[in-house]
């Protein structure tokens, strides 16, 4: 990663995980007794920022609360890592997103999501004049594919128009040969200088079984036939594939302990940004990135296992050419 300080915009959802530790999770009409609570602001729109400023980037985060406390905690949080809350929008008569989780002591749990304030970003929050010259003055937007489509397609459209870099993060329902047919992604979508793919039927790729690779290579040039120009698909512990015009590879991953996934995903992103705002080829940056992830996996947590710039780098160096 180059010695510059890459400029990253991100426009993402955000959330504040509620999480409460019980003996066993009730059945309807139940009520168990819970043994611990804590609670923390979670989602794109706040990892992924602070995982860029870890690597060394001025960040910028787009987005929507509620006019309540939790609220006030996501901006808090963001200005801890220096990012940029601005454009931080606030919804009146109604919630910023949340996450209820009850956790068992086996590990187990069950989620209850309420998108609340990140369902009312749209056009207006992208297109003001401020948000707009914080875009255009970016060296990458950073956009999660979990907001409303018109946000979406907005913040594509005025980096464009700006020639800024895009990072796009996309969900498919699943990795099958099929995966793509039926696609009635936007043409903007298409446009994104990277287009980071996950896959709803799985989290790693050791759940694929056999020829599940193959099928992923074939989804990554389906993807580039109809227009994207780089794709780059998360494996877990495996790495990442990556296709463009010049073909498809993988880019291998790390082998350390898999102890917690909850943040990888987003490490992984927002490694990926702040590379390519530093203007790194996209294999540098998935290896950088697939480092970061590896990193986050091996430690418990979400924001306290983001790794530093300067451990991701150190790990790389020991890894064998």
């Amino acid at each position: 990663m180059a010695e510059r300080i890459p400029k990253i915009v991100v426009v993402g959802p955000v959330f504040v995980d509620m999480a409460v530790k019980c003996q066993s999770i009730p059945t309807p009409g139940r009520t168990v007794e819970g043994s611990s609570f804590a609670y923390y602001p979670m989602g794109a729109g706040v990892v992924r920022p602070i995982q860029a400023a870890l690597c060394g980037c001025e960040v910028s985060v787009i987005a929507r609360v509620g006019d309540d406390c939790f609220g006030q905690l996501v901006k808090k949080n963001l200005s801890q890592y220096n990012i940029n809350t601005d454009l931080i929008y606030t919804s009146n008569a109604i919630s910023t997103g949340t996450v209820i989780t009850l956790v068992d002591p086996m590990g187990e749990n069950s989620i209850c999501a309420c998108a609340g304030a990140n369902r009312t970003i749209g056009r207006d929050e992208i297109e003001y004049a401020a948000a707009e010259q914080l875009i255009a003055t970016s060296d990458v937007c950073l956009v999660c594919g979990q907001l409303p489509q018109e946000a979406i397609v907005s913040a594509i459209r005025t980096a464009q128009v700006h020639k800024r870099r895009v990072v796009l993060d996309v969900c498919l329902p699943n990795h099958g040969r099929n995966a793509t047919v039926g696609l009635n992604w936007p043409m903007e979508f298409f446009n994104a200088d990277v287009l980071i793919v996950r896959f709803a039927d799985f989290t790693c790729a050791s759940e694929l079984g056999a020829g599940g690779i193959a099928e992923l290579k074939s989804v990554g040039t389906e993807l580039v036939a109809k227009g994207a120009n780089c794709i780059i698909m998360t494996l877990g512990w495996r790495g990442a594939l990556v296709a463009d015009r010049q073909g498809g590879r993988h880019i291998p991953g790390i082998d350390m302990e898999v102890v917690d996934n909850s943040g990888a995903v987003d490490a992984f992103c927002g490694a990926l940004a702040a590379c390519c705002g530093a203007r790194d080829s996209v294999d540098a940056a998935v290896r950088f990135a697939v480092a970061a992830e590896a990193l986050t996996r091996s430690r418990f947590g979400v924001q306290d296992a983001l790794p530093k710039k300067e451990e991701i780098i150190t790990l790389l160096q020991r890894q064998p050419d």
